[in-house]
């Protein structure tokens, strides 16, 4: 069914495993489709209560996949722009409870994925960081309400401007993780997790799931992420901006 993601189901436990491990699972706009789909698929399992979002190879995801950024002026660039917050929607969306199981980098664009998941569980050693301001974008897709749901306003703001890169052990101490694990511990623990999920009744776990999204939906407005894409796009057009994501990548081809 699926081209860039592995999907499987055993007994009530799902698992959707990014795929693209040559490009540390970097998220191209088939990624991105290919994930709505996958969460629209599972929603027709009845029988799935847990799903587990992982990532194959070295890393949980390098972000976004620059070589797949829309052209502004393209008749599909503002769908392709738009495609990483349908994503995320249908993440969030779904029947099941979602658990992230993160090793390795979680950037960008990946961030936003595992903050669509219910519950996050890290390794160690887990990097996590936000490149975008430096590549000359806003943090797009629902990204920016995601985490002030999840870590708050303030450190928010620090780390989507700096850009700074951030551990796992402060991304639990801000509360964006569950818990953090050693990197040998990571399946098994997620596993659990996803046991001990699928073991309760569905309507109250579900029901517990929709009020607590409902309550921060009330006070920040995922919904009205759809206009990300237009700031998005902006961006790719403005001179200063355009300078910017140039500087960036030629600084990070100089360190590979």
């Amino acid at each position: 069914m699926f081209e860039t993601l592995k999907v499987s189901v055993e007994d009530a436990i799902g698992r959707i495993t990014l795929n693209r491990p040559q490009c540390l699972n970097a998220l191209s706009l088939q990624l991105l489709n290919e994930l709505a789909e996958a969460a629209d698929w599972f929603n027709q399992q009845q029988a799935v209560r847990a799903v587990i979002l992982s990532g194959n190879g070295r890393a949980f995801s390098a972000g976004a996949d620059l070589e797949g950024f829309p052209r502004p002026g393209e008749a599909s660039a503002r769908a392709a722009a738009d495609a990483g917050r349908i994503m995320a929607d249908a993440i969030e969306a779904m029947n099941a409870i979602t658990i992230a199981g993160v090793h390795g980098w979680c950037v960008g664009g990946g961030l936003v994925v595992a903050a669509a998941c219910d519950l996050r569980i890290a390794t160690d050693n887990a990097r996590f960081s936000i490149p975008e301001v430096d590549l000359g974008i806003p943090l797009a897709w629902g990204g920016i309400p995601r985490l002030v749901r999840e870590i708050g306003p303030a450190l928010t703001k620090e780390l989507v401007i700096t850009c700074r890169e951030f551990s796992a052990a402060e991304a639990a101490n801000a509360g964006f993780l569950n818990r953090v694990v050693a990197p040998e511990e990571l399946a098994n623990t997620v596993e659990q997790l996803a046991a001990t999920v699928a073991s309760k009744p569905r309507g109250p776990a579900l029901a517990t799931k929709r009020h607590t999204n409902a309550v921060t939906e009330q006070s920040l407005g995922v919904m009205r992420s759809w206009s990300d894409a237009d700031g998005l796009l902006a961006s790719l057009m403005d001179p200063e901006c355009i300078a910017a994501r140039d500087a960036y990548l030629q600084s990070t081809l100089g360190k590979r």
